[in-house]
């Protein structure tokens, strides 16, 4: 993973070819989905490809935008995908066949599978090839606007603060730490935040506007300004939609976030707030809450209310 968080992303795959080599015709079944190693080796090309999503749905958000390069070399190319994401890969372009991932096995005839994690390996991505074209998703967009009663000129800011159980206390923001952001004016924020995260929330902060529904997510992304996020799937859904993200990150953040970096060669139109050290959230919202000052008053929004 060093390789990977300084960029050497070549080196990196030729650690995984001795791993791959090491492991060649093993496959252990009994582990959890997430930590099964899938690809064997065998070419893509000419083959029937079946791409296993077996990790997070952000993680299947960030790495399904290499599905075409599989499409172009495949045979056939067949998606077994979280069923909450269907709706929404169906507005990509030459994504292959999708099917709901399920408890049992695929229903489909196929030579070859990978996990789609494993595709930056199997296609030897580099920084400098890597698809970073967005947006890669093409949802309908919805007006965030039209009944709220939201000024006209108002910066529309969607906000996550909680990520899932993984990693759950080091990626998460503690909601107090928040309140600088009310603060600003001219912006309205759209709380896109979901689950029992919302009963941190107090009457008045912010305008209910997320879904469970990810496609409706999308479209709701798409109505908006920005999207600030913790590292979660609406961060990945923001970018890959191109729309102006800021995404908060821990110290030791995950390995795709690479190292001193504030930006992303994932997403061109993201923008990454570090921890300076461990657990110090109080200064990486302050940073946003000027940042978010400075683009209200750029836009002429200092003095709205």
């Amino acid at each position: 993973m060093r390789h990977m968080r300084r960029g050497d992303w070549g080196e990196a795959w030729s650690i995984s070819d001795e791993v791959l080599r090491a492991r060649f015709g093993v496959r252990d079944w009994s582990l959890p989905r997430h930590l099964q190693a899938v690809w064997d080796g065998t070419p893509l090309d000419g083959r029937q490809v079946l791409l296993r999503c077996y990790h997070g749905l952000g993680d299947t958000i960030q790495f399904i935008r290499l599905a075409p390069l599989v499409q172009a070399r495949a045979s056939e190319l067949t998606v077994w995908a979280q069923p909450a994401l269907i709706p929404l890969l169906r507005t990509m372009p030459a994504v292959g066949r999708l099917l709901p991932l399920h408890d049992g096995t695929p229903e489909v005839a196929y030579d070859v599978d990978v996990e789609v994690m494993e595709l930056p390996h199997v296609l030897r991505t580099t920084i400098s090839t890597l698809p970073a074209q967005v947006p890669y998703l093409h949802p309908p967009r919805r007006d965030m606007r039209a009944g709220t009663g939201q000024a006209r000129l108002d910066f529309a800011v969607g906000l996550v603060w909680r990520s899932g159980d993984w990693d759950y206390e080091r990626r998460s923001v503690p909601f107090g730490f928040l309140e600088p952001l009310r603060a600003v004016p001219g912006v309205a924020l759209h709380i896109l935040q979901r689950g029992s995260a919302l009963e941190e929330r107090p009457p008045g902060f912010g305008i209910l506007s997320g879904s469970d529904d990810i496609l409706e997510a999308a479209s709701v992304m798409r109505g908006l300004d920005l999207v600030i996020s913790i590292d979660s799937m609406p961060a990945h859904l923001a970018g890959a939609l191109g729309l102006p993200v800021w995404t908060l990150l821990a110290s030791d953040a995950d390995w795709r976030w690479m190292e001193e970096r504030e930006d992303s060669p994932w997403y061109p139109s993201m923008r990454l707030f570090r921890q300076r050290r461990p657990g110090a959230w109080g200064e990486v919202i302050a940073r946003v809450a000027a940042e978010l000052r400075t683009l209200a008053g750029a836009r002429g929004l200092s003095g709205a209310t």
